[in-house]
């Protein structure tokens, strides 16, 4: 063999041999991890939080990672550990905590009360990127009580998963070639439903009766118009009031909710109310009593169909859409 071959094999051999070395470099470790919630409570949606309580484990083996120290909760207001064990028995790291995190999140209003909401929980590894270090979901067993229930909710669906968050920054690094990190985090998903009927009616029972309030002017002579008029307002002023104290326990929102729309009909039809009795009296005024009865006796109906068409239209929309 010449020795321009021999050359070309040393070149050959060396380029595999680090090669395979960098490829050992670059994989990063697996962090097995699992989790098993206990309690989600104290939801407040008007400041779109809530606490969750869980137990959270880790097995591993490169020491470094010290997750009692970067143990990292991305959506956390606050976190609390109440308990931790460490076992490194085996050549391998297991750790063991339970956490109380209390959760920032975002909530869709649009449907409410027949709204579907997302709680989510993700944890990372605050020191160690995705080269370094991946999460791996341990599936052994559930990661709830099937018992367990919130209430007020109904829990559709649970997920549990691993990501890559990608951060387009460098967190100060001027290591890096430019702005952008990733690491690897691990995820809860936790679909809940409202148990809606029985809030619904809690909420919108004082607007339905402040409409029928309204409609009985209907019932009520055209020359008695004081009496008219007094229960027409007093019922516009109701549903306001109602309105105030239903946005009031609600986060705000720009967009046109549920809420806003059948309040918006409620105040527009007893509108209506109002500038029929309006006519009405005219009516009645110029001797044409019958015209003014057979006025009230199918406006009044055709509104009140009209309110109940409207209302279970947007309703069944906001239950079948949710």
């Amino acid at each position: 063999m010449s020795f321009s071959r021999v050359w070309q094999v040393c070149i050959l051999l060396i380029f595999l041999v680090s090669r395979q070395a960098s490829a050992q470099r670059q994989t990063p470790d697996t962090v097995y991890t699992g989790i098993y919630i206990t309690s989600i409570h104290d939801i407040d949606f008007k400041q779109k939080e809530y606490t969750v309580t869980f137990w959270l484990w880790m097995k591993y083996k490169n020491k470094a990672f010290d997750f009692i120290q970067n143990l990292e909760v991305p959506l956390a207001k606050t976190v609390t550990k109440s308990y931790s064990t460490i076992d490194s028995s085996d050549n391998r790291i297991y750790i063991l905590m339970k956490l109380q995190c209390v959760m920032k999140d975002s909530w869709k209003i649009d449907k409410f009360p027949f709204d579907r909401q997302t709680l989510r929980l993700s944890i990372e590894n605050s020191q160690f990127d995705s080269e370094a270090m991946v999460f791996a979901v341990d599936t052994v067993g559930k990661q709830y009580d099937p018992r367990y229930t919130i209430s007020g909710w109904n829990i559709d669906s649970f997920r549990v998963y691993t990501k890559i968050k990608e951060y387009e920054t460098d967190f100060g690094d001027k290591s890096l070639s430019k702005p952008h990190t990733e690491y690897s985090a691990f995820r809860v998903s936790m679909q809940l439903e409202r148990q809606a009927i029985g809030l619904f009616w809690k909420m919108f029972l004082g607007m339905y009766v402040a409409f029928l309030i309204a409609y009985v002017c209907f019932f009520i002579h055209s020359e008695n118009a004081a009496e008219r008029f007094g229960l027409a307002v007093g019922a516009l002023f109701a549903v306001i009031g109602n309105k105030y104290v239903i946005d009031s326990s609600l986060p705000e929102s720009t967009t046109f909710t549920l809420v806003d729309t059948l309040h918006g009909i409620t105040l527009l039809f007893i509108f209506a109310v109002i500038l029929f009795s309006i006519y009405s009296l005219k009516l009645n005024r110029s001797f044409k009593t019958n015209r003014a009865n057979r006025l009230d006796l199918i406006v009044g109906q055709a509104l009140l169909l009209i309110y109940l068409a409207l209302n279970y239209y947007f309703i069944s929309e906001a239950v079948k859409n949710c």
